[in-house]
This record gives C-alpha cells, structure tokens and sequence, in this order.
C-alpha cells in the first residue's frame, strides 16, 4: 500500500486544498524494493557490530561519571561565583549527555547485545524523574511504533498541543504556547504526567496507582538527591549548590526539549491519520518514519550533545541500533531518498527550534485563522479610508455630485 496523506495533512500551510501525498509517485514495487533497500543497511550494521562499539559506549559512560564527579567536587566551592558557573556548567554537559546519549540510548535496546547487566535496558535506570519501565512502554513501544499518527502517537503534541490540522480544535488548545514553555522547562515532569496516561478511560485503576506510585517515588528520590544530598555533601555550599543543582536540570530540560521537538514538528515532517497506515507494509513503514522525523545539521559535538538524535531520521528507522553508527548509515539512507524522491528533512538547530515552536502557536488557533487574521489587516487600510469618506461626504460641504460618491463608497 502507497503511505497517503489524507487532508487534512500538516505541511505547514492551511488545509484548503488539501495537498497530494510527497510519495504518491511511489508504486508498490518502488516500496518493496526500498524497504529491501533498507533492511539490507540494517544487517550491515548488525553484523559489523563488536567491540569497537562496545568501547565507545563504556568509554562515553566512564568519562561522563568523571565528568559528573569533577563537577561536583567543583561544587564544594559554589560561593564563589567563578566555582558556581563552571561546576554549573560542567554538570548540565554531564546531566544532558547521560539523558541523551547514554540513558536514551540504553533504555531502548542498543546495547543489549553486549550482554552486560550495567548497560542493558532491562535494569538500566535514568538520572531523571519519569521511571525507565514507564518511559521504555510510551516512548520504545507506542511513539516508536505509531509514529506521528494521530490519536495514536502521545508523543503527538504529548496531550495538550494540537500539532495538526486534522485534530479538532477546542478552547483548549488556545493555550499552546503556555503549554509549551511550562514542557520547555519542566521537560522531565511533562514527560513523567504523560506516561501516567490520566485521560485513558481503559487504563484499570489498580494500574492507575501503581503508575502514580511509581512516579511520585521516583519525583521524591530525585528531589532528595538533587536538593538534599549533593547540596548537604558540600557543608557551607549548600544553598549555591542546591540552585546549581536545579540549573543543570533546567538546561537539561531545555536542550531535551529543543532536540526532541527538533527531531519530529519542523514544518516539513509528516503527521498522518490511521485509516491511512492500516495495511501497512514493511517498506510503507520505513517511508513513515523518514518523512514523520527530522535530522539537525551539525557536526561531532552536535551529535553527542543530542545523543546522536541529530540522526532522528536514521534512528526512527533503527531505533536499536547502537547510536555511534546513526553518522556512518545517514548518507546511506539520504542517497536512497533523493534516489526515490522521498522527503529528508534536516536543518540546522536554530531554524528547526523556531519551525517548530512556530507550528505550535499557529496550531493553537483555528484552522485558517492566521489566512483569515492577514486578510482583515490587509484590507483595514482601505476599510477605514472608505469609512472616512462615508463620513466625510455628509458632514462636509462637498458639491452634491462629490458628496454622494463618497456617501456610496
């Protein structure tokens, strides 16, 4: 089956006309031939995977707990200004790339070959307040499979953004970009409630609570560690300390969000409804990944950074592919797009960041609000000049022929 889009589609105009899918060129032998294409990269990887990646993981993991364990120690001296900014700074680097390239990395799979209990996702647990087992079933198992389908996909505007045409809108939603700042900087928090899933009417009670406990036990330790125990250990520091603590969280929220946002509401990638994904085929599935994410343009440190989600595109292909590989199979998978015509949405950061905070404002609207708004501006100019001369013509005295051609105006 060819991956349609039906109007309402968001590509980042109004709906009316409704625009063809970018693949409808594509015929089911094309498909076929692309998901082969594909599969065919994947086993590469899969069977040059070994220990240079092994390294890389244990390397990266090893050097940020020194990373994290110097900030710290830098933090004993946080009354002094100088100490708290660059212990501030060393630990947000430490935070962000334990959340990203370790945690997220580990959590979905990617390193379960290596058979080590320490780097596998059955026991791995993040520095973050949203439980591994929670985030591991939302994200691994509905986002990854119901990508950018709407009804289907939380991570679709994570329950309180309308980021598609197609949904219907409501008051609610007005609230967009206050919804948003508030995810902006309480990532973590935001991410946690949705997994909580508290307007699912088919989710048991029993279920209901120990999702509840399970949040809130794992909110109550972070908060002890993070504004209790680090703070503590550094005896008179601790004030400066504990608000270290809370902005190296706050970065992290930040930059968590911007990669993530990045990676899947930029203007050009894909949402789609259900009735159109229902017969999908291996190779429909992959074009659905392509064209529902987005890669940031940058290089090394970018991909670290980000947990090598600078690849969002190669990473919704793979997901469980060890993430050091996502650089090496990109021009791969880039080729076979420009070679079938198929979007590949990438961008550099800031360009990325404002597309997608852009839709978010835009979608908290009506359906052509902004076409309809533009319109009435456009044409005030000339209301308000017919307005004065209506005016004009009876009060002044205008030779009648004058007077009543700015009367009729």
């Amino acid at each position: 089956m060819t991956p349609t889009l039906k109007a309402p589609v968001s590509l980042g105009g109004a709906i009316n006309p409704p625009k063809p899918s970018p693949v409808a060129h594509l015929t089911a032998a094309d498909i076929e031939a692309l998901g082969k294409e594909l599969d065919a990269i994947r086993d590469e990887v899969l069977s040059t995977r070994g220990e240079r990646d092994a390294k890389y993981i244990r390397a990266v993991i090893t050097n940020n707990r020194r990373l994290e364990l110097a900030a710290r120690g830098v933090l004993t001296f946080s009354l002094f200004p100088p100490a708290w900014l660059l212990g501030t700074a060393m630990l947000s680097v430490a935070k962000i790339v334990d959340n990203m390239e370790i945690s997220h990395n580990v959590m979905h799979g990617q390193w379960d070959w290596m058979r080590d209990p320490k780097i596998h996702s059955s026991t791995w647990e993040w520095d973050n307040v949203n439980p591994s087992e929670l985030w591991k079933h939302t994200h691994n198992e509905v986002h990854h499979t119901w990508t950018n389908v709407v009804g289907k996909d939380k991570d679709l505007g994570y329950g309180v953004l309308r980021m598609d045409e197609a949904q219907k809108w409501k008051p609610f939603y007005l609230g967009g970009p206050v919804y948003n700042t508030l995810m902006f900087l309480l990532f973590e928090y935001a991410v946690a409630i949705q997994d909580l899933e508290l307007g699912n009417p088919r989710l048991r009670k029993s279920e209901r609570a120990r999702r509840t406990k399970l949040v809130t036990e794992k909110i109550a330790k972070q908060g002890a560690k993070d504004y209790l125990l680090y703070p503590a250990l550094t005896g008179p520091s601790f004030i400066p300390t504990l608000f270290a603590n809370l902005t190296a969280n706050l970065v992290r929220n930040m930059w968590t969000h911007s990669v993530i946002f990045c990676g899947h509401f930029p203007s050009d990638v894909q949402t789609y409804e259900y009735d159109t994904i229902k017969d999908e085929t291996r190779g429909d599935w992959y074009i659905r990944q392509m064209m529902g994410a987005a890669n940031i343009d940058g290089g090394a440190a970018m991909n670290y950074m980000t947990g090598n989600l600078s690849f969002q595109i190669e990473h919704h292909l793979w997901p469980d592919l060890p993430s050091n590989r996502y650089v090496e199979v990109a021009p791969k998978v880039r080729e076979i797009c420009e070679r079938y015509g198929i979007p590949y949405v990438s961008g550099p950061l800031p360009k990325q960041v404002y597309e997608a905070w852009a839709k978010v404002v835009r979608l908290s609207f009506p359906n052509n609000f902004w076409a309809d708004t533009k319109q009435t501006i456009t044409n005030l100019p000339n209301r308000l000049f017919k307005r004065a001369g209506r005016v004009a013509g009876k009060v002044i005295p205008f030779p009648t022929p004058l007077r009543q051609r700015l009367a009729a105006a």
